[in-house]
């Protein structure tokens, strides 16, 4: 068993850590009927937080079965996040473990997958900054869940992460790899299809390891132990020779490290509560080897799909596109995932090329930037809007051209879509155009005070009352405007007053074309300005 199995202890968000208010934010959620929830407002508060949103991921998770210990070693994880580049990173031996939420006993504690709501940002030695993304998992094949659930919580974590560390009890057992084999199915037919391998680094972590007569604790007895039970010889049977051809052609990494157990006051104390002093030496040895051997700069592995590094901002779109595959009732067909990252992919640069142009386009006429020329708006606009749609043609894409290429009029419609937004913007600095409605009323009451004095001069009563009626109200109107847009109250009433003195104001003959096609014409992006003014 786990060497967690036994205790008690209980793990609340609320108490303090040292992260300053960091805490295990569920984002995979996994309901009672079995269904699949993403939680995407949680998710993108993590990951597109101003300080890690464009920063190169390293996402790294750790499956396996339940109630082995997964979320026991992710907070000795997390500590050591939190005290990088000290010695002492694992604390005082008195210091109880905190972080996910974590207990010793036979019940499962993780539903669905969490993620730290703190992202690291980590130097890589060759001078580049990397946000670092710690994911725990709920446990596979409990009581609880089907096959389905647990194919599909590994196999997105999988999915999502650049260094899957795969906690198994005590040995690498046939079966151990079977299920592997089951989750990575999902990459075999991508891989075929791509010509890379679908995922990252698969690290097989050992834990109460009983034999280091045969293989030592540690890295390097973990190599010699995985390459003896990853060895593909002649005599095996066929079945048990896809297992292994099946593993070694998903991943571009594999690596085993065989940690001891950590003693019998762990095993047996139902009020461990993971402090260092009850912990066995040998146990904390290597512990102080394992992590840093998963996450000192040098070993963080960047989230690489198609060989191109994914963004936090990236990582979310793949998120969401993967997800959607598995919200349905049964499990997807491997070339689903294909389809779901090339989604992803294609998403992911759109939103890069749409994050540029508005970027751009601030800096030319947003916030409090003075009125632009209408002529110079459109050429600013035709520039950027093609340094845009290069930058979506330059990104490498999976599924081919064709399928880019509702992708490609996607950006254009959406780019198009935001210009208007910046037309109306722009031309509300207009000065005139502001006071449009103000002078149309003017007019009107000019105009019909003029008449009423005439027509009452003449003795056409009537049509002079009528004008003093129609004068009076465009009076009232005009307080009305005023008043609404010094105090901003009763706005649809405002507008609809605008929408009636610009109704007036267009009946001065304009060559106003009646539609417009916003398509990618260069001539019809001209012709905006001329129809929203």
């Amino acid at each position: 068993g786990g060497f967690s199995d036994k205790g008690v202890y209980d793990w609340s968000s609320e108490e303090e850590e040292p992260a300053g208010g960091a805490e295990p934010v569920q984002v995979l959620v996994v309901k009672d009927d079995h269904s699949f929830e993403l939680d995407e407002a949680a998710l993108s508060r993590i990951l597109l937080h101003e300080a890690v949103r464009d920063r190169e991921v390293v996402a790294i998770s750790v499956a396996g079965a339940f109630r082995k210990g997964k979320s026991f070693l992710m907070d000795f994880m997390l500590r050591y996040m939190y005290n990088q580049g000290s010695e002492q990173w694992l604390g005082a031996p008195e210091d109880p473990l905190t972080g996910f939420s974590w207990r010793g006993g036979s019940e499962r504690e993780t539903t669905g997958i969490q993620i730290w709501s703190e992202v690291f940002l980590v130097d890589k030695p060759d001078g580049r900054k990397v946000a670092v993304l710690l994911m725990d998992t709920q446990g596979t094949f409990d009581s609880q869940s089907t096959l389905r659930d647990s194919a599909t919580v590994f196999a997105l974590s999988t999915m999502i992460s650049s260094m899957q560390v795969y906690n198994i009890s005590q040995n690498v057992q046939e079966d151990d790899l079977q299920h592997l084999q089951l989750f990575t199915e999902y990459g075999r037919l991508a891989m075929e299809e791509t010509f890379l391998k679908p995922f990252q680094s698969m690290i097989f972590l050992v834990r109460d390891w009983s034999f280091p007569y045969e293989f030592p604790y540690g890295q390097e007895g973990g190599m010699k132990f995985l390459e003896k039970r990853l060895k593909i010889s002649e005599n095996q049977h066929e079945e048990l020779q896809n297992v292994r051809k099946h593993i070694h052609s998903c991943f571009t990494n594999i690596s085993c490290f065989l940690m001891p157990h950590p003693g019998l006051k762990v095993a047996t104390n139902p009020h461990f509560d993971g402090r260092l002093k009850e912990i066995d030496g040998e146990f904390i040895n290597n512990l102080k080897v394992l992590v840093p051997w998963l996450l000192s700069p040098q070993n963080l592995d960047i989230k690489e799909i198609n060989g191109n590094n994914i963004t936090c901002r990236g990582l979310l779109e793949y998120f969401k596109a993967y997800i959607k595959i598995y919200q349905g009732e049964e499990l997807p067909h491997p070339k689903s995932m294909l389809q779901a990252t090339a989604e992803a992919n294609n998403l992911a640069a759109v939103a890069a090329a749409k994050d540029l142009y508005n970027k751009k386009m601030e800096e030319v006429c947003g916030g409090d930037r003075p009125f632009l020329a209408p002529s110079e708006l459109q050429a600013r606009h035709g520039e950027l809007r093609e340094a845009a749609l290069q930058l979506f043609r330059g990104v490498k894409k999976m599924g081919g051209e064709e399928f880019s290429r509702r992708y490609l009029q996607q950006l254009e419609a959406e780019i198009d879509e935001v210009f208007v937004q910046y037309i109306k913007h722009n031309d509300s600095k207009n000065i005139f155009h502001a006071a449009r409605t103000p002078a149309t009323l003017f007019v009107v009451i000019f105009v019909m005070y003029v008449v009423a004095g005439v027509t009452g001069f003449v003795g056409v009563d009537v049509i002079a009352s009528l004008c003093n009626m129609i004068l009076g109200l465009a009076l009232i109107t005009l307080c009305t405007w005023a008043y609404i847009r010094y105090s901003g109250e009763y706005r649809e009433l405002g507008a609809v007053i605008d929408q009636v003195a610009g109704a007036l104001w267009d009946q001065v003959p304009l060559d106003t074309p009646q539609s417009v096609n916003l398509w990618p014409e260069k001539e019809n992006h001209g012709r905006l300005f001329y129809y929203y003014f």
